[in-house]
């Protein structure tokens, strides 16, 4: 019998994923499944995302949970952040939630690393706002209703009043980000 060979993505090599990096990360579940995304879940991926967060030093100003997959974009915020590492133990963390509902991630996540072009203000303000408009893609919400999405959102460690679709929240983000890296997580 020949034993299957399994297939993996192809990465970046590690310091590309390390420190400030800004990583768009998505999780498909396996075969597709869905029927997992319900409210009890949805509480158990923010406290696994917090937990991630505070022990690697990252942070993720945008997440959107599709019925099938969930994008996360992930910004390191300490010098020893290791995202790879990071999306390990959140995988780990948070699969036996998933398995209780039937659920399961695929074997590894695809990634995309935000090039210096992408990091600037403007360019990964939309790609933030790609994330965020998955549902209305998906015709989950109206035209223009991704910010009412209940299964969306944003989670910087120790800033748990910011939110995604407040009016002012780019600019609070990136002042908050900015006092981050000068100051650590910390303060």
């Amino acid at each position: 019998m020949i034993e299957k060979r399994r297939d993996y993505l192809k990465r970046l090599p590690p310091e590309y994923y390390c420190g400030q990096a800004y990583v768009h990360w998505s999780l498909a579940m396996k075969e597709r499944k869905t029927g997992w995304l319900i409210p009890i879940f949805y509480y158990k991926y923010r406290e696994i995302l917090a937990h991630t967060a505070f022990r690697f030093g990252l942070c993720c100003p945008i997440y959107c949970c599709m019925p099938d997959h969930i994008h996360m974009l992930w910004v390191g915020i300490l010098d020893g952040c290791d995202q790879r590492n990071a999306m390990r133990f959140f995988r780990t963390q948070l699969n036996p939630a998933l398995k209780q509902l039937g659920a399961r991630f695929q074997n590894q996540p695809y990634d995309h690393v935000l090039r210096e072009e992408k990091r600037e203000r403007v360019a990964f303000e939309e790609v933030a706002e790609y994330i965020a408009r998955n549902p209305e893609r998906q015709e989950l919400v109206p035209p223009d209703g991704y910010a009412e999405y209940a299964y969306s959102g944003g989670l910087v460690p120790g800033y748990p009043e910011l939110k995604p679709f407040e009016d002012d929240y780019w600019e609070r983000f990136w002042r908050i980000y900015s006092h981050l890296l000068k100051n650590g997580l910390h303060v």
